[in-house]
């Protein structure tokens, strides 16, 4: 698979069937890799690793409803109390991060309401902290550290 920005992680792969799956520690079972399923792997290492995100807080690839229609999210973390505090949207690292991107996951977050997002293709990272007082997203460095 494609090398990516993040750190070297090691993963569990399986293959049967001609297809390698790779394990996902918060789903816990083994998942069909595909270029996203490499990055979205790669963020939950990433968020608990690096940082220090409990697994506990980490939701991967759940349907939500926005609009009347059933969409499906890559990551969320939880706040203690429930609330959400991070959406990542995962993207192959073949495909180019654009506004069109960026408004998916605004899209998502109607429904949701997170404090933070991220947008990831493995390769270029962008991290965005809510402001809903003055209806607008502040671009950050890195997505903080859980605290």
């Amino acid at each position: 698979m494609q090398k990516l920005n993040f750190p070297a992680y090691q993963f569990r792969f399986k293959s049967s069937e001609n297809k390698v799956s790779i394990f996902d520690q918060i789903r816990k079972k083994f998942i069909v890799l595909t270029p996203e399923e490499w990055v979205r792997q790669h963020t939950i290492q990433y968020l608990i690793k690096e940082k220090k995100y409990p697994g506990s807080l980490i939701n991967v690839e759940k349907l939500i409803k926005v609009h009347d229609l059933n969409k499906r999210y890559d990551i969320i973390i939880f706040n203690p109390n429930g609330s959400i505090y991070l959406i990542v949207e995962c993207k192959s690292h073949t495909v180019k991060i654009t506004q069109e991107t960026f408004d998916q996951i605004a899209r998502y977050n109607l429904a949701l309401n997170a404090e933070h997002l991220m947008i990831t293709n493995g390769i270029d990272h962008y991290y965005c902290q809510m402001d809903y007082k003055e209806q607008r997203y502040t671009f950050l460095k890195d997505i903080p550290d859980y605290k």
